[in-house]
């Protein structure tokens, strides 16, 4: 697969934006709890923001697929400098919530950058291109974490105006370098019932083959969400690692996925398939949720966060890219629109259940309830695959 320009600057795009957002993900947490909020209530942090994805992402896909990728997603990319602007002055928690639900009103700029690479890449190639978007995000995380962990050292306000400042790059990019992809485009009658209009849901999960891939997806995206979310105050309870120190760990997941999604991708999905990878990614970070919690040694986080980095580098993208193959070109945005809100409603229960799990049991209980909830997608697939062969 030959990338086109285009595919470049969006993928240069997608690491400004994930540097931004990575950038705060090892001090926040930490912050907040400085001004004194407990591990559930640090849990509604990210919550907040996914909770206003939730809602928003379905329409400005809908938005995007009649007005165009490139004006909504300068917008998206607006609301999140805005946001980051507002963390830069927060000195309580309920600022700190303000910033995240403005950056989940309207910023839904990842989301809308896929649909972007969906229009301009074939079907064949499509989970070549999210796997190369996922190294975008590598990228982002490899850096981000480890300046964010950094700064926090000094200033907490330092990684979030320097967040917001990135976040800019990407709006100048955008707009003087990306072309519009968008020529067909479907009427849009903005109503407020589309709001929580759930006609897109319906549909898609009244197609069983459509429905299996979206719980597969939502059952990766939960584990994602409680690690992501809970995993900084996880090491800080159980290990004492600093900020500085969570942002080097974030950092090093980061390198093992460009690794694994530049090197190491297209030999194991040359050699084993699409199929098999998924499920050896699977059963890869079912055992690092096990080994979280059974391991005492913070060393012995590295060889988790190995594992973890391995399993997603290749779950996500095929995931990703099966759900994009299951509808028509002209569907993209609505398809990964709702992808996105169930992301997004992983991304609102998995950080509550994080904190919860730290507030009233102990630490190693995240790791065990993560286990449990990934196995849900790697009974799925079997199901799936043992149903096609006795169909055969």
């Amino acid at each position: 697969m030959k990338l086109k320009r285009e595919h470049f600057i969006v993928l240069i795009i997608q690491i400004t934006e994930v540097l931004g957002f990575s950038l705060i993900l090892p001090f926040l947490p930490l912050y907040a709890s400085e001004l004194g909020a407990t591990p559930l209530v640090v849990g509604l942090i990210p919550a907040s923001f996914s909770l206003f994805q939730f809602f928003s992402s379905p329409i400005i896909g809908r938005l995007s697929d009649t007005y165009g990728r490139k004006p909504l997603l300068i917008l998206s990319q607006l609301s999140t400098f805005i946001s980051f602007i507002v963390l830069g002055f927060a000195h309580s928690l309920w600022l700190i919530f303000l910033s995240r639900a403005i950056d989940g009103l309207l910023g839904s700029n990842f989301t809308l950058a896929q649909a972007y690479l969906s229009d301009t890449s074939t079907k064949k190639d499509r989970s070549k291109i999210f796997a190369i978007s996922g190294v975008a995000f590598s990228i982002g995380f490899l850096i981000g974490p480890a300046i964010g962990g950094y700064l926090s050292r000094f200033n907490y306000s330092l990684a979030a105006f320097l967040a917001a400042f990135i976040s800019f790059i990407s709006i100048i990019l955008t707009h003087f370098f990306l072309k519009e992809t968008v020529t067909v485009k479907k009427e849009f009658k903005f109503s407020f019932r589309q709001i929580i209009d759930t006609s897109a849901f319906s549909r898609y999960f009244a197609d069983p083959k459509i429905r299996s891939k979206l719980l597969e997806f939502f059952s990766f995206v939960s584990t994602h969400a409680v690690w992501t979310g809970s995993m900084p105050l996880f090491a800080s309870i159980k290990f004492g690692l600093s900020a500085d120190l969570i942002g080097y760990g974030l950092a090093y997941v980061g390198f093992i996925n460009i690794i694994f999604r530049t090197v190491l991708f297209k030999f194991f999905i040359g050699h084993f398939g699409e199929k098999n990878m998924k499920i050896f990614g699977l059963f890869s970070v079912l055992i690092s949720f096990l080994l979280l919690s059974l391991l005492n040694n913070p060393w012995l986080l590295l060889l988790v966060f190995t594992l973890f980095a391995f399993g997603g580098s290749f779950v996500r993208p095929i995931l990703s890219a099966d759900i994009s193959r299951s509808v028509s070109r002209q569907e993209q945005g609505t398809i990964l629109g709702v992808s996105s809100s169930l992301q997004s409603i992983s991304q609102v229960l998995g950080p509550i259940l994080g904190g919860f799990l730290l507030t009233n049991f102990t630490p190693n209980s995240l790791g065990y309830v993560s286990a449990v909830i990934i196995s849900f997608a790697i009974f799925l697939i079997l199901k799936n695959q043992k149903t096609v062969a006795n169909r055969l």
